[in-house]
């Protein structure tokens, strides 16, 4: 009996423990310059037990409105995010703009789903999301459970970037820029021209392992100019808020060590399976996530090259 009671109050336990995350209120966010915050996600892979809060999120408030970088991997986190701007402020938040079309990033479009706001992104996005949007939905339903996913809504964007966009908030101006393919097809970059600071979307990598779904070699050839914008600080897709353009330093020599070294395996003829088993070696124990991503990286980097 007295078993019984204790797994019946370690269960009543765990019960509380969940309700009590579901119902908490808002995000964390905090001002790493004036008017720009910052919610830095987990270093995780999306689940049911961080709501999908892996990816880092930006918001920037101007004299007249406000603008949301990513809404995060769930629309519990979305809700969360939007309770913390509200916190803060009621202006209208006017545009939300998704740095790119992967689920960490935009699964919290739902939460900002209101007149007069905006969805921005890159030109490619929408076809992008048409393409694996319902793909996105089955495959973490099964990781994140019904109760994250049923919410969830594949919001497009409105407003589409080509080139570049200037967003006026009043008294602050966002620059978006749409990159060509690197980490995936619909790179977006959101550079804060009052304070100098760069949302970079996935195109920058921190502590978390780099994630290809794009082009190795093109990504390659982006960090230049990347690296040209005039920023002071950069707020990575994952990792934490770094001086900038210091912070491009170990993406860049993760990328040029997995792309050297299966372009030479591929000119070598050796198989795929051989050639992505110890890919960048090297960079093992400097990267969090390495053994999630590193094999995926390095068979997308084999199919390119082979195909060179």
């Amino acid at each position: 009996m007295t078993s019984r009671l204790a797994m019946h109050a370690a269960l009543i336990m765990l019960a509380m423990v969940a309700s009590a995350r579901a119902q908490q209120q808002t995000l964390a966010i905090s001002e790493i310059a004036p008017g720009v915050f910052m919610h830095q996600g987990r270093i995780a892979l999306m689940s049911s037990d961080n709501d999908g809060a892996i990816a880092n999120i930006g918001v920037v408030i101007g004299d007249r409105a406000v603008a949301v970088i990513d809404t995060g991997g769930s629309v519990r986190e979305g809700r969360q995010l939007l309770a913390s701007i509200r916190a803060h402020t009621n202006k209208p938040i006017r545009y939300v703009i998704n740095t790119h079309g992967h689920p960490d990033h935009m699964f919290g479009n739902a939460a900002f789903v209101a007149d007069g706001t905006e969805f921005v992104g890159h030109m490619r996005l929408p076809q992008a999301l048409a393409v694996r949007g319902q793909y996105y939905l089955d495959a973490f339903r099964r990781s994140m459970g019904d109760a994250l996913i049923d919410d969830v809504r594949i919001v497009p964007p409105t407003r589409l970037v080509d080139g570049e966009l200037v967003l006026d908030l009043g008294g602050r101006t966002l620059i978006v820029k749409a990159w060509p393919t690197a980490h995936s097809d619909s790179d977006v970059t959101v550079f804060d021209t009052a304070t100098k600071t760069l949302f970079a979307g996935d195109l920058v990598f921190l502590r978390h392992i780099p994630v290809l779904d794009g082009s190795i070699q093109a990504w390659l050839k982006l960090l230049d100019d990347l690296a040209a914008l005039p920023a002071e600080r950069v707020v990575p897709g994952h990792g934490p808020v770094s001086d900038w353009p210091q912070a491009l330093a170990a993406e860049r020599r993760y990328l040029e060590t997995l792309a050297s070294g299966i372009q030479k395996d591929v000119i070598d003829g050796k198989p795929i399976a051989e050639a992505t088993k110890h890919a960048a070696e090297a960079e093992r124990g400097k990267w969090e996530l390495f053994d999630d991503y590193n094999v995926r990286n390095a068979t997308a980097a084999y199919s390119q090259f082979e195909w060179e």
